[in-house]
Order: structure tokens, then sequence, then C-alpha cells
């Protein structure tokens, strides 16, 4: 008999009754569904026991964690099931060995496909629905609502509170109240993310981006960058402290004190004179983004992607100027240009070069 005949006779036969790897099998689609059930549930026990965020620090964080787990809940099943379903069949179903023949024709499942289209569809529209009214709750606005602008460059943030008419390094946030966060950045993008708030948003060239929260615990939190932003990009993290609204309103009492040069102060012969504070190079250190790069012992810095600024040998003022303002004039052996920003002409005042520059002479001891 040819191989055209054999192919008649086969045709004549019609397909076989059943598929003899699955003889025997009454319920093989009750059996996966069974073992896809029994999975599901484990894999959502042990989702749900992980502890997936830090402690929370905002009255949004409850709600974001809800939405989290409620979405756990939902896909684990779905993807255990299609899993299930996908190696029981590997599994069952394989070709013995030797067997090159076909499978068994399948013309399709109408009523099955109706099923897994129509659920997968109602389930992500549902989980649609209950995050935009999860959001919508979140971002509304509150009554006692404080504005910050929060300011975005590498390597650092700086904030700024309108309704206290204050210019910060650092960012002190009051217990309990609503805060509107409006985010921007001086030069690339980065985005300001604070883990126990859960919430974050993008700073954009040109873009004024918003956020609210209301921060409920007290404590110091992690300021973070989520967006690679440069070679110090991982160094780009602060610190937002919540405190009582006393401590709160003493803080700002005492930034603007600071700012406006403190007390005033007798000189001989009932004379008075006012003598105004410098910056804080220090603090200015750390806030322009120099510790985020460089290494300097009198300031606590380990950065490494510039050279240590406390061993820059026997150099002026003129030189330690020259290098902030034009970082390109003369590069350190073992460096690379176009890495520190460029901007500090217009970033750094006056008064606050001059005090950058003497604090960093002082450290060469």
């Amino acid at each position: 008999m040819d191989e055209r005949e054999r192919v008649q006779e086969d045709e004549a036969k019609g397909p076989p009754e059943t598929d003899p790897r699955i003889a025997g099998e009454r319920h093989p689609v009750a059996r996966m569904i069974a073992i896809g059930v029994v999975a599901s549930l484990i894999g959502i026990a042990i989702t749900l026991w992980i502890d997936w965020f830090p402690d929370q620090g905002s009255t949004s964080a409850n709600k974001i964690d809800t939405l989290y787990d409620v979405l756990l809940i939902c896909s684990v099943p779905v993807f255990v099931l299609v899993m299930t379903i996908a190696i029981y069949s590997v599994v069952r179903f394989r070709a013995k060995p030797g067997d090159l023949g076909d499978g068994a024709p399948i013309h399709g499942n109408t009523r099955l496909e109706v099923i897994w289209v129509t659920i997968p569809f109602l389930m992500v529209t549902a989980l649609a629905i209950y995050g935009w009214i999860t959001l919508d709750d979140i971002e509304a606005k509150q009554p006692n609502e404080m504005v910050v602008n929060v300011t975005g460059q590498q390597f650092t943030w700086t904030f700024q509170y309108p309704s206290e008419k204050l210019d910060a390094k650092e960012l002190v946030l009051p217990v309990n109240r609503p805060i509107e966060f409006r985010i921007h950045t001086k030069d690339v993008i980065h985005s300001f993310w604070v883990p126990q708030f859960r919430l974050k948003s993008d700073a954009v060239p040109g873009l004024i981006t918003k956020v609210r929260v209301t921060p409920n615990r007290e404590g110091d939190f992690e300021v973070v960058c989520t967006e690679l932003c440069g070679i110090g990009h991982s160094t780009m993290r602060q610190f937002a402290r919540v405190v009582p609204a006393s401590e709160f309103k003493s803080w700002v009492s005492d930034q603007k004190k600071a700012a406006s040069g403190g007390s005033t102060s007798a000189a001989g012969g009932g004379g008075g004179g006012k003598q105004a504070a410098g910056p804080d190079a220090g603090q200015l250190f750390t806030s322009a983004g120099c510790s985020g790069c460089h290494t300097l012992a009198k300031a606590g810095a380990t950065g490494t992607v510039g050279p240590d600024l406390g061993k820059l040998g026997k150099v002026d003022a003129n030189f330690i100027r020259t290098s902030i303002l034009d970082p390109n004039a003369k590069i350190t052996k073992g460096f690379k240009p176009n890495i520190m920003p460029q901007n500090f002409k217009t970033k750094l005042s006056k008064q606050e070069l001059d005090a950058l520059v003497k604090y960093l002479l002082e450290a060469q001891g």
C-alpha cells in the first residue's frame, strides 16, 4: 500500500473517537481547575504575607497599600490558572517517544472563548474604576493645605515655602497637615519620591507637576530620586522631617532669623549695629549637591564621582572658584569632563560662593 492509498484509508475512517493520550481521562479540565485553585490560594497567601512596603507615613498610604493587595488578589489567580493549564497540557498531553503523527483535530469552543474574554474584561474594568476612585480621593484638595515647591537639580533637592516666605535646603513638614508638593527641575528629569508617603511624581523640565500628601507620622523619611538623572543619581537623597506643628513653627522662625542675619547686637558706646551672619558653608556644601559627588572628611561626604576635595594639594582661592564656576577649565587627572553641573554661576550667590571657597580652602588643612 503506497502513501496515497494510506492517506485515503485514513480519511475514510475519519477522526478517532478519542485521543489515546487521554483515554480514561474523564474530566481533565476539572482537574486542571482544581489544581489551579489550590495553587492560587497558596500564591495569594504568600503575596499577602510578604511585607512589600516600608511603614506607612501618610493618610494615603493605607489606601494605596489596599489597592495593591486587591491587584495581587486578582492577578495571582489569573497567572496561576493560565500557567497551570499550560504546564498540565504540556506534561499530560505530550507526544510519546517516536510518535510523529498529527494530534486530534480541534475546531474551537465558542462558549469557552466568550468566557475567557468576558471574565478578564470585567476584572480589568472593575480594577480600573477602583483605581480611579482611589486616585481621585487622594488627589482631592484639602482644607488648610500648605504648598511646598520642590526643585530638583543635579544632584540635590531644594524646597520653598511660599506661605512662610522661606527657602530651605531641607524638607520639614508639620504632622497631620495636608501638603501640596509642586515639583519642577532646573536641569534634567528627576523623580520625587518618599517611600513612606507612597506617592511620587516626576520633575520635568518646563512643567510643574503636583502631588498631595498628608503626613500622619512623625519621623525622618528618606527623599529619593527615582529617575536616572546622571552619574551622581544614586547620591541624590535627602530626608523629609515630619514634626509637630509647634516645632515646625519654631523651625520656620529659626530659618528666617538665620536668613536675615540673626539678632541685633550692641557695639560699644551705645551704638548699635546689625552684623549679618554668612551662609552656613557646611550646609551649603551638602545642599548644593557637592557631597553627592565628592569626598570631604570635614563634611562627612564620601562621593566618588569627583575628586577628593580635602586632598587638592597646594591650591588658592582662585583655583577653587574657577573649578566651581567653570568645571571643565581644569580637569583633575583620572576624571572626565562634562560631569559636574555647569550652572553654579546662577545657582550660587556671591556670598554663598565666597563662603564655599573659604570652606574648601580650610578643608585642605
